[in-house]
């Protein structure tokens, strides 16, 4: 199949590529249910040493940069509590963390999480975190230009292999906030 977006080999629909996906992303696919069906959901094969964002639009498209998306891992922390979320901005922007996700969270402090708790508690490779498949309890703060695209690149729980995703299907991923000014310049 051809990708919508991009000018990748091959794209496959996730529910027929599960064995390339994590655990938690492969669970999610298979659970999936909302207005987007899971077949929409395309998995596209790439190369792990052109992950740079520049190398990798050059060689799999220049749409492509205004057209992925990046899911990161942030702590929201108050009275010695911690809050795990998520938060999903295109890649051209960066994660309001300071201003509105701490606001979101009810934090008094908010901050990227590090590396070993984003990856031992989304059972995701870093480098390749997506919003799908992370756990159900937490907050997937979603900025609303990512929801307006009607495909977008994000990972697929490893470096290898990024999804296809069409936009509002973001907005019905459990625990999904869409929030207007997510992602700043």
């Amino acid at each position: 199949m051809r990708a919508p977006i991009g000018t990748f080999d091959q794209a496959t629909p996730a529910p027929d590529c599960l064995d390339e996906l994590t655990a938690p992303v492969a669970a999610a696919v298979r659970a999936w249910s909302g207005s987007v069906p899971a077949e929409q959901i395309l998995y596209v094969d790439t190369d792990p040493r052109r992950a740079d964002t520049a190398v990798f639009v050059e060689h799999y498209g220049q749409d492509l940069l205004e057209r992925s998306a990046n899911c990161v891992v942030v702590a929201g922390k108050r009275g010695g509590e911690s809050t795990l979320a998520a938060c999903v901005v295109l890649s051209t922007t960066r994660a309001d963390v300071n201003g509105l996700v701490r606001r979101r969270l009810g934090a008094r402090k908010a901050s990227f999480a590090p590396m070993d708790t984003a990856t031992g508690e989304t059972g995701m490779e870093y480098g390749g975190i997506t919003p799908i498949g992370l756990p159900a309890d937490w907050p997937v703060l979603v900025d609303a230009a990512v929801v307006d695209l009607p495909y977008v690149l994000v990972g697929s729980g490893r470096r290898r292999g990024k999804l296809l995703v069409p936009g509002k299907a973001f907005a019905e991923l459990p625990g999904a906030v869409v929030l207007e000014g997510l992602g700043v310049a």
